[in-house]
């Protein structure tokens, strides 16, 4: 069976209780639960991981057994070589989502350091985004490149 690695960066843990206009109000455990259960239908099993720790999401990158990853590095996206230095070494496919469109919102959001590195981004489809993100990652970990 394939597993999927599923990490969030800094301040998803306040998913559902800060600034809902922007990133809506399901918790982070609801959208796991939902990722789990998307997963669960193609036969893959999914981790989860959260932190607001740039060297513990570098380190989990790292030690990850794991098919793929499926990563929203929140605020480290605009700002973290090493976790795109440890995506980059890990040489399996990864799905960067954003809830939000970061492309529409302050002009240092504009820039991610982690997409030059990885198989595909997604952002902008609010929840639904991590949705997109599983079905995708897991169509790249069964080579299905449609």
């Amino acid at each position: 069976m394939s597993k999927i690695l599923i990490i969030n960066g800094p301040n998803l843990d306040l998913l559902g209780r800060r600034e809902n206009d922007i990133y809506g109000e399901e918790t982070i455990d609801m959208i796991n639960s939902e990722i789990k259960k998307i997963a669960g239908d193609e036969g893959v099993e999914c981790e989860f991981f959260q932190s607001n720790h740039e060297g513990d999401i570098v380190d989990r990158i790292r030690d990850a057994d794991a098919s793929g990853i499926m990563i929203n590095p929140a605020a480290y996206t605009h700002t973290s070589v090493a976790i795109r230095d440890a995506l980059s070494a890990k040489a399996i496919p990864v799905v960067e989502v954003h809830i939000s469109n970061i492309y529409a919102r302050e002009e240092f959001r504009h820039k991610s350091l982690i997409a030059p590195v990885v198989t595909g981004q997604i952002s902008g489809f609010g929840k639904d985004s991590y949705f997109l993100g599983i079905r995708a990652i897991i169509a790249a970990v069964k080579g299905d490149r449609r």
